[in-house]
């Protein structure tokens, strides 16, 4: 995650959530995206954590160069682990700030930016960022989840509570958590032509008994252990107990043989 200095990154990167990140691949992650992806383009990949899905992206066009950038100097270090153990010799990663990136203008041809927006207090100005240094007619392309839409079955009020406390972090952090629907309108603001702009939605379900426990134990360990749990102590929205019974919820949920649940996202790829 790339940030402003007042923005806060609201899982942080404890193991809980850089497990989640890691799951994370081109075809998972960015399929919206791999139909524009050539041989020998230039590409960016905003707030990419631990570079599984930049690395996936490097492949798709090498031998062209791709740069990751993030806010955390350590999460970097294992991105570069990751990426010499793939044999990816086109990619390189470097501290970044999403409103400053250190680039020059029309420097890419493909800005990816993943679950990112969400986290800012000024998505628009960091898309006119990536704006920037798009060459003319290059592409960027942004994906984030939009955390009202979430849905899951059975139901249960554990979750639920989960659900509101999310949004009041995210809030009280100045950030968007359903920034999926906003997509779009975002993308407006910061001034791409409508003609160039292809909104959509993609999801992720977690259904079978491995996705499922392996989801629901994530979550158990965020809501306790993550920067999502000490920033909802900080802000005085839950004490340790609570969220105890929200970690409580998430197992309980998980060891339901009907488990389901939705992660949908808004999608969009603009033309520069």
């Amino acid at each position: 995650m790339t940030t402003r200095t007042h923005d806060v990154y609201t899982h942080g990167h404890h193991e809980s959530v850089l497990r989640s990140h890691r799951w994370r691949t081109a075809e998972n992650s960015a399929g919206y995206l791999l139909p524009a992806l050539a041989p020998g383009q230039r590409l960016l990949d905003v707030g990419c954590g631990p570079g599984t899905v930049t690395v996936d992206l490097a492949s798709r066009v090498a031998p062209g160069e791709v740069m990751g950038v993030d806010r955390s100097a350590a999460v970097l270090a294992a991105a570069s682990e990751h990426a010499a153990e793939k044999g990816a010799t086109n990619v390189r990663f470097t501290v970044g700030d999403a409103y400053a990136l250190e680039f020059d203008d029309d420097t890419f041809d493909v800005v990816h930016a993943h679950q990112v927006l969400q986290h800012l207090t000024d998505p628009v100005a960091a898309l006119r960022e990536m704006r920037r240094v798009t060459r003319p007619g290059g592409v960027v392309a942004v994906r984030d989840a939009d955390y009202a839409g979430m849905t899951w079955y059975p139901a249960h009020p554990g979750l639920d509570e989960w659900q509101e406390l999310y949004h009041e972090v995210t809030q009280a952090n100045g950030a968007e958590a359903d920034a999926g629907r906003r997509l779009l309108s975002w993308v407006r603001q910061a001034g791409f032509d409508p003609a160039g702009v292809a909104p959509g939605a993609g999801v992720w379900c977690y259904a079978t008994p491995e996705d499922r426990t392996w989801w629901s134990s994530l979550w158990a360990d965020r809501c306790v252990t993550s920067d999502f749990a000490v920033q909802a102590m900080d802000h005085k929205l839950a004490d340790e107990v609570a969220l105890e019974l929200l970690a409580d919820a998430w197992r309980e949920w998980g060891t339901s043989p009907d488990g389901w649940f939705l992660v949908p996202h808004g999608e969009v790829l603009a033309r520069a």
